[in-house]
């Protein structure tokens, strides 16, 4: 089998799987988080013991193969065959690779707290999960610009810019593990905020 024919493979698969998690983080913040705000007691309650275990599961393990055969995917040497392709890839997987690490280490732990499968506070461990889910989806918009300008936008970039592009992100991590909702408390807020960051990282690698 041929390296382009198993690179395909892997490229399908990290879509696939990329698809499932994404999928599964735009259903909790667009759908499920709405609908607890106003659900009764009883349903909300049924949700959380039913619903919501069977979605985190196919939530975190679509972002653990995502961010598996996208690491396969890095470590390809056609992938970094020029500096524009190659600094569009790290921006993208820099901010997916957060979104990985707040899945495994923020969002499910503390939502074990919430769901009652682990001791701890449970408002606390939810405005936990809570920010950290929005910050993975305020990363969505520019994790698949870079995934996608790779291979589709071509563009002239600069060292500096890529740093510029790595800092902004950082920053908002640390916001996501530290800080506020802010804007990003509501849906209209988070979808707007991440359409705005792609475009601050697109003009940081184009005019840097």
């Amino acid at each position: 089998m041929s390296a382009y024919i198993i690179e395909f493979i892997f490229r399908w698969a990290h879509v696939l799987f990329g698809i499932t998690w994404i999928g599964m983080l735009y259903y909790f913040n667009f759908v499920q988080t709405e609908y607890f705000k106003e659900a009764e007691a009883g349903a909300k309650a049924d949700a959380m013991k039913k619903l919501a275990p069977r979605a985190l599961w196919w939530f975190r393990w679509g972002a653990m193969f995502t961010f598996l055969t996208g690491l396969v995917l890095l470590m390809s040497v056609r992938a970094f065959s020029n500096f524009e392709a190659s600094a569009l890839i790290w921006v993208g997987s820099l901010a997916g690779i957060l979104m990985f690490l707040n899945v495994w280490l923020i969002i499910w732990p503390n939502q074990k707290i919430v769901l009652g499968l682990a001791e701890g506070e449970g408002p606390v461990a939810a405005a936990k999960a809570g920010l950290a889910s929005r910050t993975n989806t305020l990363f969505s918009g520019p994790m698949l610009f870079g995934m996608l300008g790779s291979k589709h936008l071509p563009m002239e970039t600069s060292t500096t810019g890529l740093i510029a592009c790595a800092v902004v992100i950082l920053a908002l991590e640390a916001n996501g593990l530290f800080g506020k909702q802010g804007p990003m408390t509501k849906v209209v807020g988070v979808i707007h905020m991440s359409i705005l960051l792609t475009g601050v990282i697109w003009a940081l690698l184009a005019f840097l």
